[in-house]
């Protein structure tokens, strides 16, 4: 099987674990990553990356001349990935930008346009509702006309684009695993005394960003209504709350327990959040966030959980988008922005070692089966074979319906003919 998997992501090699976990699970596969030639990602880390070859076996990264440098939904290639595709043949080609990326729709009609008869597969993280407005449905419409199989990183994913009209295969699998022998339990007492924890102190933990919608103000104000007088807050990330969140934590007098640290490297995470007794993600919901076509923000997948879980750290987070669905039975979930509850499921932690306990050995047992990228990869094999095998799968809602895929042959000129419009001429690319 011969996979050809596009995205701006895969510039981190961290990210790569899952596709490499692919390549080696069954002789004869072969995976080959396009990723931008040039991508500048924003942010705090606002360079160019000048992105490398790198060959591994049937595993190997190939950087391609891009358009677009920061916009996932505008990227596309340019006509260095036709000579990629002639001399590849691939039988899978998944493009994880989004249904409404330029970039699906150049490869959908270059496996068109060159023969390859490949299936046509996106991955997408998007799980809030939307409407588009032309010319952004018809560029979704044809993506969607011409899709063999969607990957989505939740389940409301699969849901959205079902009332979009998308009727094939379909199942949820995240974009990214957690690196099982990097995040592993191993009890770290000296880096809890250089953070001034003391030994008999309970630690409550988050990982991520300091911004509103992650819930930040909801924890502070439930610790800070604990009876309990040993513990710490431990929060890792960097934001524009940051000041706020030393604000609200002096107001409700626990200063003396808040430790903030930015800036810490990836692959040093997994020790701070074995100083922690339980990790804590109180995403809320929220109507501040706008594109295009749609408004609003929740929780997408939570990927700092599967982290801790994989750490053996129990976990607690909010009913915010997908988090429910990643916890399962295996932490606590409360009412987004209900801090009460939140404050009663760190007092259920803090009082009872063995419900603590309890939740890791199931967090972690949790993790092994489903979210290393060797668990996940092995999903992602098994839906690509489905697919080559015109067995059309619905995994996110657990039915399995065998038929033949029906493959409309529209042109791509006749979906525009209808607005007069010549689409192909939203595609930066010279056939």
């Amino acid at each position: 099987m011969k996979i050809l998997v596009a995205s701006h992501t895969y510039i981190v090699d961290l990210n790569c674990e899952k596709l490499r976990a692919l390549a080696s699970l069954e002789p004869g596969i072969e995976l080959t990553v396009v990723v931008p030639q040039q991508w500048r990602p924003g942010g705090v880390q606002n360079k160019i990356i000048l992105t490398r070859l790198l060959e591994e076996g049937s595993f190997r990264v190939v950087p391609v001349s891009n358009y677009s440098q920061n916009n996932q939904g505008l990227l596309t290639f340019g006509l260095d990935i036709i000579k990629l595709l002639k001399q590849f043949q691939p039988d899978i080609i998944q493009v994880e930008q989004g249904a409404k990326a330029l970039g699906y729709a150049q490869l959908i009609t270059l496996n068109r346009l060159l023969g390859l008869k490949a299936k046509n597969v996106f991955f997408t993280w998007w799980n809030v509702p939307y409407q588009n407005k032309f010319p952004i449905s018809l560029l979704e419409a044809y993506n969607l006309r011409h899709t063999d199989g969607l990957i989505s990183g939740n389940q409301d994913g699969v849901k959205i684009l079902r009332q979009h009209g998308y009727k094939g295969a379909a199942t949820v699998i995240p974009q990214l695993g957690v690196d099982e022998q990097l995040f592993s339990p191993d009890t770290q007492p000296e880096l809890a005394a250089d953070l001034g924890i003391e030994a008999d102190e309970f630690v409550v933990g988050f990982v991520g960003r300091f911004v509103l919608e992650k819930g930040l103000l909801t924890l502070i104000k439930a610790v800070s209504n604990l009876n309990q007088s040993k513990y710490k807050l431990l929060l890792l990330g960097r934001g524009p709350l940051q000041d706020k969140i030393i604000t609200e934590a002096t107001k409700a007098g626990i200063p003396d327990r808040l430790i903030l640290l930015e800036s810490v490297p990836h692959n040093q995470v997994c020790h701070y959040i074995n100083v922690m007794n339980v990790l804590v993600l109180p995403s809320e919901t929220s109507n501040e966030f706008k594109t295009l076509t749609a408004v609003g923000w929740k929780e997408q997948f939570g990927h700092v959980l599967i982290e801790a879980m994989a750490c053996r750290v129990p976990v607690i987070g909010s009913d915010s988008g997908e988090i429910p669905n990643v916890i399962g039975d295996a932490g606590l979930v409360f009412p987004e922005r209900d801090w009460e509850a939140l404050k009663n499921c760190l007092a259920s932690l803090m009082t009872n070692s063995e419900l603590g306990e309890k939740l890791g050995k199931l967090g972690y047992q949790r993790v092994m089966a489903k979210y290393t990228n060797r668990a996940l990869a092995r999903e992602q094999l098994k839906f690509y074979q489905e697919l080559l095998d015109c067995t059309t799968v619905d995994s996110s809602f657990g039915r399995i319906q065998n038929s033949k895929f029906k493959i409309q042959n529209e042109e791509l000129t006749n979906v525009s003919a209808k607005n007069g419009r010549n689409f192909k001429s939203l595609i930066p690319l010279a056939f």
